[in-house]
């Protein structure tokens, strides 16, 4: 039996094809991989416990938050939601940062979901953020907690969701981003 090279050719494209749609697939599926790990029911803060600089929230009583161990799979072009924080003393980020101290609000750092921020495993090390049509380097100082939250430690937040870099107000203004519209914002992030 003889097989032309036309035949020979065309199974090696659908070869090709179905390697590469099975890669993209992997890909897609490699993002989503971060399960939700529990729930966490609000209790009310205590009266002028919570602050709520940088448009952050208090818990509410009795509503369920989800909590994670983990973040989304970290990419050359990793997907994050950048969030405002406050890193000096008496702000909204509450206590001192997980890898050493409180920090100046005009210097570009970051705090990072539980899941990035590995255990203090990022500590002091640069991640480069894309975003408004620009990148900003800044150092991992703090984790933004995905597993707890709604009590004095966490500043009686909620947990952070598993996608957050949570931002001084230097890297939003390298970002180039109005003020009016700080807060909350799609960007991309790489380690530096």
């Amino acid at each position: 039996m003889k097989i032309s090279k036309a035949c020979v050719i065309l199974v090696l494209l659908i070869i090709s094809f179905l390697s590469a749609l099975a890669q993209a697939h992997k890909h897609d599926y490699d993002d989503h991989t971060c399960k939700p790990s529990g729930k966490l029911r609000g209790k009310k803060p205590p009266k002028g416990k919570c602050k709520r600089d940088n448009l952050s929230k208090c818990c509410k009583h009795g509503k369920v938050y989800t909590t994670y161990d983990c973040s989304p799979k970290i990419t050359n072009r990793t997907k994050a939601i950048l969030t405002l924080n406050g890193f000096e003393k008496g702000k909204d980020g509450g206590a001192p940062s997980e890898c050493d101290k409180y920090h100046s609000d005009d210097v570009p750092i970051v705090a990072l979901s539980s899941g990035w921020f590995n255990k203090k495993k990022r500590c002091v090390n640069k991640i480069s953020i894309f975003g408004n049509g620009r990148k900003i380097n800044a150092m991992v100082v703090d984790e933004c907690d995905s597993t707890m939250g709604c009590d004095s430690e966490h500043d009686f937040q909620p947990p952070c969701p598993n996608n957050v870099v949570d931002a001084s107000r230097a890297v939003w203004k390298a970002l180039g981003v109005p003020k009016k519209d700080w807060g909350g914002m799609q960007v991309f992030w790489t380690n530096a």
